[in-house]
């Protein structure tokens, strides 16, 4: 784990060569430095030769689980009998009346178009079904319903192509579009936009902190050309992975967005230990060597603790969840290996010139404690371990206090919401909502698949019957009539025959709740419930909402069980104490609290919307969205532990001094974590400009976390931990110490 500093005992002329794997390798990428980066620049202009495809590649949905019976329901409604919820709903608005005889024509003409179109499963509307549901009650607008067949990506695909076809002026209506499959659409076309904005924004800040973390010029630059590089080979990496599975558009924004920040960040870190060993006396290549053997070993654990935090992603079979596991976790590992074998080179390259242009090298020197090394996060510290207790217990209090709003948090899948109020299809989707009360409640659709309606009519009537006797059922539409209030309202009529195939069934629910809400989930569990006379499938809007949050929740504690394990081995194979990490996982849960109680009082419940910008808060919060934001955020927070705790230890073994360790690492790597903080926070953070509120919400939460994690939890609780538990930090049983002696992560 040290690097020695110490005077050789042979010559006494400086510190002693340093030793190990990381060391041999950075001697070797340093003799051969030409060689190296004209390979890096050949390899970073293929990958980004082969990553300029990817954003075509990448697919959109991934919000339901395959296997879950809203999904089947929902396959087997189309395949069976060309039915299903709508994923397309276009808003036709005439001049006049849409039953005038033009805007008629031209509706039932477009009707016509779609309904031929490939990939259409059916095509409705008010002119073909006479249905009034489907006509706004100032008779100026009515709607098409339409749906596409295949799953959510092959849906967006054909919605890709079909719908410019059909919004704007078609005749005599104007025609806007909406649903499911258009919002993904909407989407990925927003993101790319957002992606954009966000690289403009967050490279010169970035450039920025690290001129102000390092006052070179040359020093701020090489974290700035490893990111850049990181990038490129993060597009590749898509790239590669649509070959395999499919990746959700989203993973383009947050990726690179994650890919830049950590490169910038391990690059931040070897490049101040180097500057550390010149001052130290070393060479340059002693010096590239001894940072690579300290600074490198902490880089690769810290890309090891969020890869394994981002892993645990892969337990919920959602591949929009999955998509960004497989992408997030290659693209931490590309940072980490990017920075750990361009450096050396380009730092045997640089040699001394490392600190040229230090612009605020004057100011520094006269910065208090600047000459002594005991500066403002050492005194910081000393301050926090005199009264360890009471600063403990109030910042606890106040990251718990912070997280109370997210007792009341409400989860729902994504909707057209996301999307700027400007869009298109948001505001297609205002018009249903205001102008089609009627249209508003997407019917509860039960799938009996062997219910042969010809051979057991009376059994299908007697649950069709017992269905409408719920609360809320306004009716239930069946091959043998409707009902309603617990009987038969209405005998067959000529659109029965829509409902049965040769050998079964569907019915639709009509209820008078709001599916995404909780009594519209409250309902789909009793519709669940009522006894059928055969095994059915229950599915809509509700139905994938409920499996959906059911799933995760069942889901969550493996997540939890695979970050928790990992962490605890990790962080015992890294420090040799069985206490560190219990302590760090709570600590790292405090950090967490700040940002989830955020979530709820700003995106739920729209407090403080000014700070992100403008954006429709819904009540509640997409569902995957906290799911996400913990792993990646309880990554990094681990990501930043591992790299102070690396350097307490490093003193604390060489002096065996608890208090002065913990001093001596918050002064060595206070202003560094600080400025690696920022950058991540900066670059993360730039997906909150975002006018998709699903990354607005992940930018803001992670920014958010990264700093009170950078702050409140690395300058205040973890020195009053350390100092509360002392000696105690490091202790294991005599079984672990021998195990870890024999087994722990060391460089050698």
């Amino acid at each position: 784990m040290t690097t020695s500093t110490q005077a050789s005992p042979d010559t006494g002329k400086g510190p002693a060569p340093v030793t190990g794997r990381l060391a041999s390798l950075a001697r070797t990428l340093a003799d051969r430095r030409r060689i190296v980066l004209i390979l890096v620049a050949l390899i970073a202009v293929g990958a980004a030769a082969v990553g300029a495809g990817a954003k075509a590649r990448l697919s959109s949905g991934g919000y339901t689980q395959d296997s879950a019976e809203s999904t089947r329901a929902d396959r087997l409604l189309a395949e069976r009998f060309h039915a299903g919820a709508p994923n397309i709903v276009l808003t036709a608005r005439a001049e006049g009346e849409v039953d005038s005889p033009r805007a008629a024509a031209d509706g039932r003409e477009l009707t016509e178009r779609i309904s031929h179109a490939e990939g259409v499963v059916y095509a409705q509307s008010f002119w073909t079904t006479g249905d009034p549901a489907l006509r706004s009650a100032d008779g100026r607008t009515a709607l098409v319903l339409v749906k596409l067949g295949g799953d959510e990506n092959h849906a967006y695909r054909t919605a890709l192509d079909l719908v410019p076809t059909l919004v704007g002026r078609q005749g005599a209506l104007e025609v806007r579009a909406t649903g499911s499959a258009q919002v993904n659409s909407e989407a990925d076309e927003e993101s790319a936009k957002d992606l954009e904005r966000a690289e403009l924004l967050a490279a010169p800040l970035t450039l920025l902190i690290l001129l102000a973390a390092f006052g070179s010029l040359v020093a701020a630059g090489l974290p700035l050309l490893v990111g850049v590089v990181s990038v490129a080979g993060t597009y590749a990496v898509l790239r590669a992975l649509t070959e395999a599975t499919s990746v959700s558009v989203f993973a383009l924004n947050i990726t690179t967005a994650l890919g830049f920040g950590l490169a910038v960040d391990y690059s931040l870190f070897i490049i101040t230990r180097y500057r550390e060993e010149l001052a130290r006396g070393r060479e340059v290549g002693e010096a590239i060597a001894a940072s690579l053997r300290s600074a490198g070993r902490t880089v690769l654990f810290s890309a090891l603790t969020v890869l394994l935090s981002l892993s645990a992603l892969l337990v919920f079979p959602l591949y929009f969840l999955r998509s960004l596991a497989y992408a997030g976790i290659a693209v931490v590992a590309l940072a980490a290996a990017t920075s750990l074998l361009m450096l050396p080179p380009l730092l045997a390259l640089i040699g001394h010139r490392i600190d040229r242009f230090d612009v605020f090298a004057p100011l520094r020197r006269r910065l208090p404690g600047a000459a002594t090394g005991r500066g403002v996060w050492h005194r910081l510290a000393l301050a926090v371990m005199r009264r360890p207790a009471v600063v403990g217990t109030v910042v606890a209090l106040l990251l718990v206090a912070l997280a109370l709003p997210f007792t009341q948090a409400r989860f729902a899948l994504m909707d057209d919401r996301v999307l700027p109020r400007a869009s298109a299809a948001h505001l297609a989707s205002e018009t249903v909502r205001e102008e089609f009360k009627g249209a508003q409640s997407a019917p509860v659709v039960v799938v009996a698949p062997s219910l042969d309606p010809a051979a057991r009519g009376p059994e299908l009537a007697d649950y069709a019957s017992r269905l409408s006797a719920l609360e809320h059922t306004v009716r239930v539409d069946t091959a043998v009539g409707v009902f309603a209030g617990g009987r038969q309202s209405a005998p067959p009529g000529d659109a029965a025959a829509a409902y049965r195939d040769a050998d079964g069934t569907w019915l639709s629910v009509v209820s008078d709740v709001d599916p995404g809400s909780a009594a519209g989930e409250h309902y789909l569990r009793e519709v669940r419930a009522v006894p059928a006379p055969d095994p059915v499938l229950v599915g809509g809007d509700s139905a994938a909402q409920v499996d959906t949050k059911d799933m995760l929740a069942d889901r969550l504690p493996w997540a939890g069980a695979v970050i928790g394990v990992s962490m605890l081995v990790l962080l015992f194979l890294f420090s040799g104490s069985v206490v560190i990490p219990v302590k760090q996982l709570i600590l790292n849960m405090l950090s967490l609290t700040a940002s989830f109680g955020a979530m709820v009082y700003v995106f739920q419940d729209g407090h403080l919307k000014w700070l992100v910008g403008d954006f429709v808060h819904t009540g509640q919060l997409e569902v995957t969205v906290p799911i996400l934001m913990f792993c990646v955020a309880f990554g990094l927070s681990m990501d930043y532990s591992v790299f102070l705790l690396s350097r307490i230890r490093e003193e604390y073994l060489a002096t065996g001094d608890n208090t002065h360790a913990v001093a001596f690492g918050m002064e060595r790597t206070g202003r560094l974590i600080t400025a690696a903080a920022l950058i991540v926070a900066t670059v993360l953070g730039a997906l909150a400009t975002s006018q998709l509120s699903i990354l607005k919400l992940l930018g803001a939460g992670l920014a958010l976390t990264v700093l009170v994690d950078a702050t409140l939890v690395r300058g205040l609780l973890v020195p009053a931990a350390m100092r509360l538990l002392g000696r105690a930090n490091w202790w294991a049983p005599a079984p672990l110490r021998r195990l870890h002696e024999r087994f722990g992560l060391t460089d050698s």
